[in-house]
């Protein structure tokens, strides 16, 4: 079913600004260790992220080939039908978060000492998102109540078995697959049923556009969570992480993340602290409040695992 190896005969490279602090190499990083993006291989090529993945336009597979050649810019090879550059690489740059204008977020540190040692241990790292919404309320439907490796092997086979192969530039990647081949009852096959329909929820809700990232970003955020939770199994919790790791909205506080509660009670020696408080003090993060609760959230693992400031750009 996921037929043979899908050969663009076109490529375009685009040339991207980035506004403010970002470092490639660190997206690469964090990406070799996140369970949900089933890209151990990511660091394979130093300097290069290659991605395959249903693109929004249309859900066609496409491959993107990413290189940063200055700090304030990137490079992306597309590999996709002809017409479709600009759209990929519109979706390359939410993927990486260098959509945003990020000349603002040094600001927060100068008013927030804890923002501040994060900013100066992780320079240039900004949040890796899943593809797309739809991508990510598959995760969100994958992975409840199930443990991440495990979800993470489920997403891998679903993949593998009814995705794309993608020739991105010499390198055959694995594209998830397209709403309207999830949408099939087949693709259902070994997960429990309750999942199975939840996963053909979420792809019919793709196919008819109602998980578009723009939309999605362009509404109050309390309206988006409302909206996002009239999906099946869709909660708060999940409503967020679609919100934020799938449109990429930069100013979310992920209120229900007990792990980011955990963390900041740390940091801020509040150990008692209820989640209101804490929610009352990332105010002061704004407009970038799902920048510095991704950054927050996992410091921890981001130096055990070297992603710090000892990196090269």
């Amino acid at each position: 079913m996921t037929g043979s190896i899908l050969q663009h005969t076109a490529t375009t490279t685009l040339r991207i600004p980035v506004r403010g602090p970002f470092d490639l190499d660190k997206s690469i990083r964090f990406l070799t260790d996140f369970p949900p993006a089933c890209r151990a291989d990511a660091a394979a090529e130093p300097g290069t992220l290659r991605f395959a993945f249903p693109a929004e336009a249309g859900w066609e597979h496409v491959g993107a080939a990413v290189r940063q050649r200055s700090p304030g810019s990137i490079e992306v090879e597309v590999f996709a039908e002809e017409g479709l550059a600009v759209e990929v690489g519109a979706q390359v740059r939410r993927i990486l978060s260098v959509d945003v204008d990020g000349v603002g977020f040094a600001k927060i540190g100068t008013a927030d000492p804890v923002v501040r040692r994060l900013q100066q241990a992780h320079p240039g790292l900004r949040p890796v998102l899943f593809h797309s919404p739809y991508e990510a309320a598959c995760w969100a439907i994958l992975s409840h109540r199930a443990r991440m490796s495990q979800a993470a092997t489920v997403k891998r086979r679903l993949a593998e078995e009814f995705g794309r192969p993608v020739d991105v530039g010499g390198k055959v990647l694995r594209s998830f697959p397209a709403p309207d081949v999830l949408a099939v009852p087949e693709v259902g096959r070994g997960l429990p049923e309750v999942k199975a329909e939840r996963l053909r929820a979420v792809a019919n809700a793709a196919k008819d556009g109602l998980l578009d990232a723009a939309y999605l970003r362009a509404m109050p955020v309390p309206d988006a969570l409302r909206w996002l939770q009239r999906l099946p199994g869709i909660g708060p919790f999940s409503a967020q992480l679609i919100l934020i790791r799938g449109a990429g909205h930069p100013d979310v506080f992920p209120s229900g993340e007990p792990r980011l509660q955990e963390a900041m009670r740390a940091a801020y020696d509040l150990p008692m602290a209820p989640p209101e408080e804490l929610e009352e003090l990332s105010a002061v993060w704004r407009p970038f409040r799902s920048w510095v609760a991704f950054a927050l959230r996992n410091d921890g693992e981001f130096r055990t695992r070297g992603i710090g400031g000892s990196m090269t750009a």
